[in-house]
């Protein structure tokens, strides 16, 4: 308290406060002003700033950037733009160059060249239904089941597990019955509307098993026209394997191969219905080089229709996409061989 009255008491006269606080150093004095209160000793003189020293006109954005900075908090848009100047912009991420895509070894074309069309169709205009004979000759079935993704086996198998830990195995067991049951009742169900061109039989529309499945795709059939072949047989003559056609058709004015899916869980796009595109494809390459077929397919229709009744998800393979699945066919088929 006494050195702050004295202070005051000097800070009246701030002559003497300077004179108080000379200290000699080589012959010259050196006031030090740090101690005085009064306003009158205060320096105005402004402070050196490092970055007027700086080429300004090199660094002009730098410089007005860090000069014009108030007291607003930094936000990741300054940083990132200050930092784009005094280091320059960014490398962008570069996305790893994807691997060439793998060839077939024995590549055969989905659409047969050597394959003459005639120009009119004197046959009956009835579906083709060829049986299917069993020579040694493996299945499309067969081959993607025994070809398929360590990924989706694992998935399958989970499954599995989860419905024999819910049901029991001889639950489990009569569960995938009534799946194949439903399925073979459901084709057959089609198969007698397109034949008839009319409405499924009355006994049909009412089974329980079925009707959903009938009324979910109802909006799908309205588009559906001239059908050239139901349930039948078809096999590859080059690649030799064969397999079972749901249906050949226009679907919308293009002609299609139409693979009828049943599902009690939504599939709105095409990566859901798992290797169903293979199998389109497969079907597609098969007709196209079966003599018994005097047509060609160049697109495919995959329907998934749903037990609750909801709408079916009509899924539509152009020839691009058709001519992707294919290639992806042919490395499948040449692993099944490789195999076997």
């Amino acid at each position: 308290l006494v050195a702050m009255k004295f202070l005051q008491l000097l800070s009246r006269k701030p002559g003497k406060l300077g004179m108080l606080f000379q200290i000699p150093f080589s012959q010259k004095q050196f006031p030090c002003l740090c101690l005085a209160t009064s306003t009158c000793f205060y320096s105005k003189k402004k402070k050196v700033n490092s970055y007027e020293q700086v080429d300004q006109e090199k660094y002009k954005n730098l410089v007005y950037s860090v000069t014009s900075y108030k007291t607003s908090a930094q936000t990741p848009e300054t940083i990132l733009e200050e930092d784009n100047l005094l280091y320059g912009p960014p490398d962008k991420h570069r996305p790893p160059v994807k691997a060439e895509t793998k060839t077939p070894r024995n590549w055969v074309p989905l659409i047969n060249p050597n394959k003459s069309i005639p120009l009119l169709n004197s046959e009956s205009n009835l579906p083709m239904k060829i049986s299917l004979q069993k020579p040694k000759m493996p299945s499309v079935t067969r081959i993607l089941q025994q070809t398929m993704s360590p990924q989706q086996a694992f998935y399958l198998e989970r499954w599995k597990q989860k419905m024999i830990q819910e049901l029991g195995k001889d639950g489990f067991a009569e569960y995938t019955k009534n799946l194949f049951l439903q399925g073979e009742l459901f084709h057959t169900a089609l198969e007698s509307i397109f034949l008839s061109e009319e409405m499924a039989t009355k006994e049909q529309r009412e089974d329980v098993a079925i009707s959903g499945y009938l009324s979910s795709v109802q909006h799908v059939l309205k588009d559906i026209s001239e059908v050239k072949a139901l349930e039948s047989a078809v096999q590859h003559e080059t690649l030799q394997y064969l397999g079972l056609v749901d249906c050949v058709a226009k679907y919308r004015g293009q002609l299609c191969v139409i693979d009828w899916k049943t599902s009690e869980k939504p599939k709105p796009s095409l990566k859901n219905t798992f290797d169903n595109p293979l199998q389109v494809a497969a079907y597609i390459g098969a007709i196209n080089h079966d003599a018994n077929y005097d047509f060609q397919v160049s697109c495919g229709l995959i329907v998934v229709a749903y037990k609750n009744g909801s709408p079916a998800h009509p899924h539509f393979m152009d020839p691009d996409l058709c001519s992707q699945y294919w290639n992806k066919w042919l490395l499948r088929l040449e692993e099944y061989m490789d195999r076997n």
